[in-house]
Formats: structure tokens, C-alpha cells, sequence
């Protein structure tokens, strides 16, 4: 069986026109996925509700433990309510769950080093057994980056990284293709021009445009990190906007 596994961000479940349109989306695409999401921007304005402090360091979250806490209530309440509730008002039997539901994601707490975390959890574990039930019933599964550790602490978890470690998970037992969502329609040789997009990028390509800085700099990573997901089992990663989930740049071998 083919799954996808898509993930979006939290910037996407905020706006209502926005939701509508990924949520129609996702109904139409007539196959099994499973829908990893984030929630920062969610997370940000309920701490600044609630006179809390956003701290970052290179753009990501350092979780205290008040950051921890509206962390919790903002991805694995209110943004994972709003998506399970538009995809079923859709005819989809969608599941909500955070990472410590079932033990689906379980992960440790990122170690003190040049920099303290604080609540950050790295991925260990997925259980695809569970996601693998839900899946055979039927049932899609919309899981928030809130995992969980050994000792039972809740941990704020990179979205990207939980969608990727859920991919590898259920490569075991399905062909996979790991979606990441953007504001741009895939990777693009020009950033502000749309008509530049690459279709399909193998590694002859990808070292190609390296070696000639024809691809955008911030998109290095992620597509390293796509090569790193398909040696792990993932069948291919794609790259698109949320408009067009058949769409935008395939990463494959």
C-alpha cells in the first residue's frame, strides 16, 4: 500500500480560508496519509496572551517549562482540534494524537550544550504498529509535535523531525512519500519566480546545481535532509505548496 505522510505548519491551521482550502485538499487526495503538524505561530500569540516569553536561538524554540506548557495547549489542543474537526466535517475519520498517545513518537530530552533546550525532545522511537492499525481501519491519524520521554516528561519536538521519523517508521511496512509543505510551489532555481520550479531532482542533479549555486541556499538542508530520510526507507520526499500536494519537486534516488 502507498501512504503519505504530510507535513504542514501551525501558520497554515490559523488562517480559516487557509484551513479550508488544505483541508478540501487533503479530502480529495483519495489515498491513505498520515498528517503531522506544527503550530508555532499559534504557540507565540498564546504566549504573548499570557505575558510568556518566546525565547530563540537560530530560529528554533527554547522550551522553559511555561513554553512547555503552551506548547501543549496550543499543538495538541487547539491546532490538532481545528484539523481533526475540518477534515471530518470533510467525510475523513481523522485521530488526533500527540506524540505520547499510544507511546506513538517517544524521544529524550535534548542535552545541555552550548545552548539549554530547556523541554526539546529529539526522536528515539515511532511505534508504526499503531499507526499501521489506525491506517488499515481506515482512520487518519493527525499527530503534534508534543512527544514524550522514558521518565514521562512532556517534550516539545521539531515538526519537520517528527514527520520525517514517522515516514522512516511506516517505510517498514508501506511505500512511503514524506510531503513537506511551503510557501513556495517546490524548490525553485529563482526564489521569486514560481515558473523556475524543478519537477524532480535525483543526485546527479542535486550535485549539479550545487556545484553550480544554482539552488537557494536555505533549501540545502532540506534537501539533504530528504536524501537522508529515502536512505532510511522513504520511498521519495516531495517539496510543494499546500495547494498542490501531487505537485512541486520530487526528491527521489
Amino acid at each position: 500500500m502507498k501512504i503519505k505522510v504530510i507535513k504542514i505548519g501551525g501558520k497554515l491551521i490559523e488562517n480559516n480560508s487557509v484551513l479550508a482550502s488544505l483541508c478540501d485538499a487533503l479530502a480529495s487526495l483519495g489515498e491513505p496519509f498520515v498528517l503531522v503538524h506544527g503550530g508555532g505561530v499559534m504557540g507565540s500569540h498564546l504566549a504573548q496572551k499570557l505575558g510568556v516569553e518566546v525565547k530563540m536561538h537560530e530560529g528554533r524554540r527554547i522550551t522553559d517549562s511555561a513554553t512547555l506548557d503552551i506548547a501543549v495547549m496550543a499543538y495538541a489542543g487547539l491546532a490538532n482540534k481545528r484539523l481533526v474537526a475540518a477534515l471530518q466535517a470533510r467525510g475523513v475519520n481523522a485521530c488526533g494524537l500527540s506524540g505520547c498517545d499510544m507511546a506513538v513518537v517517544k524521544s529524550h530530552r535534548r542535552a545541555v550544550q552550548e545552548i539549554d533546550w530547556g523541554f526539546v525532545g529529539d526522536v528515539d522511537d515511532v511505534d508504526d504498529d499503531i499507526l499501521a492499525m489506525l491506517l488499515d481501519k481506515g482512520v487518519i491519524p493527525v499527530i503534534s509535535p508534543i512527544t514524550f520521554s522514558p521518565k514521562g516528561d512532556l517534550l516539545n519536538t521539531n515538526a519537520d523531525s517528527v514527520a520525517s521519523a514517522v515516514a522512516e517508521g511506516l517505510s517498514r511496512r508501506y511505500e512511503v512519500e514524506l510531503v513537506f509543505t511551503l510557501d513556495k510551489a517546490g524548490v525553485l532555481l529563482d526564489v521569486n519566480d514560481d515558473n523556475s520550479l524543478i519537477r524532480e531532482i535525483t543526485p546527479a542533479l542535486y550535485a549539479e546545481l550545487r556545484a553550480e549555486e544554482k539552488i537557494h541556499s536555505g533549501m540545502i538542508p532540506k534537501i539533504d535532509n530528504a536524501y537522508k530520510t529515502i536512505e532510511a526507507g522513504v520511498a521519495s520526499v516531495r517539496i510543494t505548496s499546500p495547494n498542490d500536494l501531487r505537485g512541486g519537486t520530487v526528491v527521489k534516488k
